[in-house]
Formats: structure tokens, C-alpha cells, sequence
């Protein structure tokens, strides 16, 4: 009889998982998301090592569009001033097949969901219960349904619900007093960079990243911002603290600005559970 998966949550890191266990393994699994959709609006940019590509190309990443896809060949390194410091040669990475990879998150997300979408994936699970029945993991959802699994994947982030469920010692995150801001520069950014690299500038309690993410010259901005409290409603003050550095980055952050604040686990723990895998 097959080992049967449960993975909690519908994130990169679970819709990886469950490709590539549909291709490689005779597992029968779900794929469970408390949400009710995939984020697919989210066009906001993000980086792939040659390791992760590596993974990615092994349930067929290697025939995307190329055209949604970038391969910067080097960092750039900046002070806040945009005066170059050095740079770093991403190519000395690369194989033919291996590449450092910028995309949008949402492109990423649209290929991770086809293979799985129709019969692995189910929506509006959130994890009511959980029980140990004749050797397996009994999950119980708020929706009243339930499954009877050998083993449980939590990749439901940093604020895991699942590990509240099988865990005894608490591992909360912890706020790192830095704020994340986002933003799509849709023309030239206008500043003295190379637009073909990823740039990246140093300030004081502040740094701002800029990369292409497509072959549209769309490129990506996040800056990273130190502040004691979040306070969503009051961006303006963190883009103040790196305009503030320099002027001329004041035209960057005139688009449509997202934020987040930042966390992190104090370790990473195992699990106590030999049918749990974090």
C-alpha cells in the first residue's frame, strides 16, 4: 500500500514538494491551504540561487518562457550615494543548465500550481485537531473533513500552525525591528546603475535592492529599514530615512509601496514527532 502525505500549506516551498513527489515518487499526497486561492496577483520580484533552479529544472522549470525570466550576471555594490564600491560575478556560479534566476513571485507560483492544482490541492484547511489512530497522523479541519495520513509536511512558514499541534516548547518568532518595502519600477529607474545586474545600496540602518525581473525592464525594488515599531499606515517616514541618505532615491519610491515587518525564529528546532517533518 502507498505512504500517504499530508503537506500543510499552499506556500513555494509545499507546491515544490508536491511536484516533485508527484514526479518522483509513488507517495500519494494533498496539498492543504487555509487560504481560499493561491496569491497570484503578487507581481513583486524574487531570487533563485543555482541550488534552488537546480531543484526547480527536475520538475521542468528548465521550459518556462524565457521571456519571464532573468539572468543578472553580477551584484553591484553601491554607498547610498550610488558610488559603485565592487561588484560580484554571479556567472562563476552558473552551469548551462543552472543559472542565477530572477522572476516575478507570481510567475513562479503559476508554474509550481499546474501539475497539482486540480487534484492535489484543497483549499480553506485550517487544522482544527490532530490525533495519532492505529499507527498513523488523524487531521481534523475547521471544515468538518478530515484525513488519515502517514506522515505530515508543515511548510506553512514562520508563523506555523501545524507546530502548535505537535510541539510542546514554543519557538516563537521574534520581531527583528526592520521593516521591508516593496515596489515594480516599470521604466528606468533613472539612477547610475546597471540595470542588467542586481544593485545593491549600503546606508545607515537601511539598505535598497534593485534587480530586473523579466525581459520587459520591469525591475524589482525592496528596501530594508530599521524602525523599532511597524506601523503600516506610516511608510512615509521609513522611505524618509533613506531619502534622507540621498535625494535622488526619492523618485524610486513613488509607486505602489508594500510593507511588511520582519521576523525571525530564535533556532530552527526538530520535530519530536517521527511522523512530522518541519
Amino acid at each position: 500500500m502507498k505512504k500517504k502525505l499530508a503537506i500543510i500549506g499552499a506556500g513555494i516551498a509545499g507546491l515544490t514538494l508536491a511536484n516533485l513527489i508527484s514526479k518522483k515518487s509513488e507517495y500519494e499526497f494533498m496539498l492543504y491551504e487555509k487560504q481560499e486561492s493561491l496569491s497570484l496577483d503578487e507581481g513583486y520580484g524574487i531570487q533563485l540561487s543555482t541550488n534552488s533552479i537546480k531543484i526547480l529544472n527536475e520538475i521542468g522549470f528548465d521550459r518556462i518562457s524565457n521571456k519571464k525570466i532573468f539572468h543578472p550576471k553580477g551584484v553591484d555594490f553601491y554607498n547610498i550615494q550610488n558610488k559603485k564600491i565592487c561588484d560580484l560575478d554571479l556567472t562563476q556560479f552558473n552551469t548551462d543548465e543552472n543559472k542565477y534566476t530572477t522572476l516575478q513571485r507570481s510567475t513562479l507560483i503559476e508554474f509550481l500550481k499546474d501539475d497539482v492544482y486540480t487534484q492535489h490541492l484543497r483549499f480553506g484547511k485550517k487544522i482544527k485537531e490532530v490525533s495519532e489512530l492505529k499507527g498513523k497522523v488523524l487531521i481534523k479541519f475547521d471544515d468538518n473533513t478530515n484525513d488519515l495520513v502517514d506522515l505530515v509536511v508543515a511548510a506553512d512558514g514562520i508563523f506555523s500552525n501545524t507546530r502548535s499541534f505537535f510541539e510542546k516548547k514554543k519557538n516563537e518568532p521574534k520581531f527583528k525591528k526592520a521593516i521591508a518595502i516593496r515596489t515594480l519600477l516599470n521604466a528606468k529607474s533613472e539612477l547610475n546603475i546597471d540595470e542588467k545586474n542586481i544593485s545593491l545600496m549600503m546606508g545607515k540602518d537601511c539598505h535598497v535592492v534593485i534587480y530586473p525581473i523579466n525581459k520587459n525592464k520591469e525591475l524589482n525594488l525592496v528596501s530594508i529599514i530599521r524602525s523599532k515599531k511597524y506601523d503600516p499606515d506610516n511608510i512615509k517616514s521609513l522611505v524618509d530615512k533613506v531619502v534622507s541618505q540621498n535625494p535622488n532615491l526619492e523618485k524610486i519610491f513613488k509607486g505602489d509601496l508594500k510593507s511588511w515587518p520582519l521576523f525571525s525564529t530564535p533556532r530552527i528546532l526538530p520535530s519530536t514527532n517521527s511522523k512530522v517533518v518541519y
